[in-house]
């Protein structure tokens, strides 16, 4: 079985507070999807973080990246882009009868084992673009052929050609 690299060894950080440790993380998260936009299946993310051991748990911050792939939202072509983001997120240790609180913006740790896999998910849903461009400038479908008016003025003649 492969060792799952979103896994990382935290039980000797978290024995010194204050003491940090950088974490290169790179393999498959899953499949995300928002609106057309997806990382798929297959693809890798990468997590380039700093664990710091606090005295209420261990904070991860750094920059997380994958790849995404979707449909222009105005001429319909395939696009894929890059998306990246700061992370800056708590992991923290609870108590043997404390129930989780709906409203707590930490992460669960255990005393072994910190698990990267749901901060990058959750970080990178949130920064998958809704609609997609092919670029700025995307002139579009043509409303009455549905040609692709990046290619040129389409031959049906509808005055949507746009004006530079």
């Amino acid at each position: 079985m492969a060792k799952d690299p979103w896994m990382v060894p935290v039980a000797t950080l978290r024995r010194t507070p204050g003491a940090s440790r950088r974490e290169l993380r790179v393999g498959r998260i899953g499949r995300l999807e928002v609106a057309d936009t997806v990382v798929g299946e297959d693809s890798e993310a990468r997590a380039d973080v700093v664990l710091c051991s606090l005295d209420s748990g261990i904070e991860v911050s750094g920059t997380v990246a994958a790849t995404w792939q979707g449909h222009c939202r105005r001429c319909l072509v395939e696009v894929e882009g890059p998306v990246e983001t700061e992370v800056r997120e708590l992991y923290r240790q609870r108590r043997r009868r404390e129930t989780p609180d709906e409203d707590e913006e930490t992460y669960p740790l255990d005393s072994e084992m910190l698990d990267l896999r749901p901060l990058v998910r959750d970080a990178l849903l949130l920064e998958l673009p809704l609609a997609p461009l092919c670029r700025e400038d995307c002139a579009g479908l043509c409303v009455d052929c549905g040609a692709n008016l990046n290619e040129g003025p389409c031959a049906c003649g509808h005055p949507n050609w746009p004006e530079g």
